[in-house]
């Protein structure tokens, strides 16, 4: 998979969407909670296809103009809500211990958590997965932060107080590794198990010279 942020560099005259700490008031915040939750619903429901930005303003009850003020496109409103996705994952993760007794041991119980996870939805991991594959530069801030969030719950897991730049470096390769398989699962060119066996024998080779 052609990793978007690695050939993506922000335009300084592209728009860009509105994130939490972006938002001036609560009340941009919630706006924003209810546009990318309306989001949600409807690609659970029919995928990429059926997340019409006129359908998005109507379900989260904002006009047209506003949702664009918002989110430029489909695809910023996608992609944020992979990275609303992966936020949430995070949080759970760090309230209490990965289980596992080595690095990749930990890895895997991630992945295989939020895979599950994902894979429980289709509609909406294709919509979300496709949205990532189709960024621009236009949504380069929203595909770096799902590169560091992935960044950020691998380390975690790998049980590295101070992520080094090795550490980092393995994080990002699984990131790439396991959004590509997911992309594999939607598209049917892989089955849930070959996912399953590609996440292991890629962290079980990154992590085989750590013990603890």
């Amino acid at each position: 998979m052609t990793d978007p942020a690695r050939r993506a560099a922000a335009s300084p005259g592209a728009p860009a969407a509105l994130t939490d700490r972006t938002a001036g008031s609560p009340i941009q915040r919630e706006r924003r909670k209810r546009i990318l939750d309306a989001t949600l619903a409807l690609a659970s429901k029919g995928g990429f296809d059926a997340v019409q930005m006129r359908a998005v303003a109507e379900r989260a009850d904002v006009a047209l103009g506003t949702l664009y003020r918002y989110f430029p496109s489909k695809i910023h409103l996608l992609v944020s809500s992979l990275v609303r996705e992966l936020e949430r994952s995070l949080e759970r993760m760090e309230r209490a211990p990965v289980p596992g007794d080595t690095p990749a041991d930990r890895v895997l119980h991630v992945l295989a958590g939020n895979t599950r996870a994902l894979q429980r939805d289709p509609q909406l991991t294709e919509a979300m997965t496709r949205a990532f594959m189709f960024a621009d530069t236009s949504v380069a801030a929203e595909v770096l932060e799902v590169n560091r969030l992935n960044e950020r719950m691998f380390t975690h897991a790998m049980g590295a107080a101070e992520a080094s730049d090795e550490d980092k470096a393995i994080a990002r390769v699984i990131g790439d590794v396991w959004l590509s398989n997911l992309v594999a699962w939607v598209t049917r060119r892989a089955s849930a198990e070959d996912v399953e066996k590609r996440l292991e024998l890629t962290v079980r080779l990154l992590l085989r010279s750590r013990q603890a």
